[in-house]
């Protein structure tokens, strides 16, 4: 593999795909932020739906980060709950207005519509393994999908959280969490 012309094939890519979530975003009057920071909250767990997550989550400054979640809760597509046992704690969900946007807006149209003519899953795994890379070439966080994390525990039928000790159920192992390793 070329890493000059993977290279130039990753930066063309990301340009586009940027272009299509300017396009995708401005239907709803949002920026590729707003979309980055509702996909996340729609895939999260209970552990990370909270701004300081979104925050780590996009790599952006807790200034940015709350500009982001108050310019989308102003167009009602997230709403905060407290923490039932830590009150100081937030925790942001997507409304049903913000599910569909979402639905509509990512991926953008013409990503997916390209993306559908694809059949080969190996493509995929390539990016993946290109992600984990330059995430722990940049000690970065992983937000993986917790049934994949080192501190999912297996508890005969059952899924527990080896860092709080909370039982997991089937759709949680799904979702990312800050957490992982």
């Amino acid at each position: 593999m070329d890493p000059h012309r993977s290279y130039e094939l990753l930066e063309r890519l990301g340009n586009l795909l940027r272009a299509e979530e300017r396009r995708a975003g401005q239907a709803h009057g949002l920026q590729p932020v707003h979309l980055h920071a509702l996909s996340y909250l729609a895939r999260c767990n209970r552990y990370s739906d909270s701004p300081a997550g979104v925050t780590a989550y996009l790599g952006v400054t807790k200034g940015t980060a709350s500009q982001t979640l108050r310019r989308l809760q102003d167009k009602q597509l997230v709403r905060t709950r407290p923490d039932r046992e830590d009150g100081r704690r937030q925790h942001l969900t997507l409304t049903a207005k913000g599910k569909r946007v979402l639905a509509a807006a990512v991926p953008p149209p013409a990503i997916r519509s390209a993306l559908a003519g694809l059949t080969s899953a190996k493509g995929e795994s390539v990016l993946e393994e290109l992600l984990r890379r330059l995430q722990r070439e940049n000690d970065s966080r992983s937000f993986g999908v917790c049934h994949s994390c080192r501190h999912h525990l297996r508890r005969g039928a059952r899924s527990e959280c080896g860092l709080t000790g909370e039982a997991l159920s089937p759709a949680d192992a799904e979702l990312i969490c800050r957490e992982h390793e």
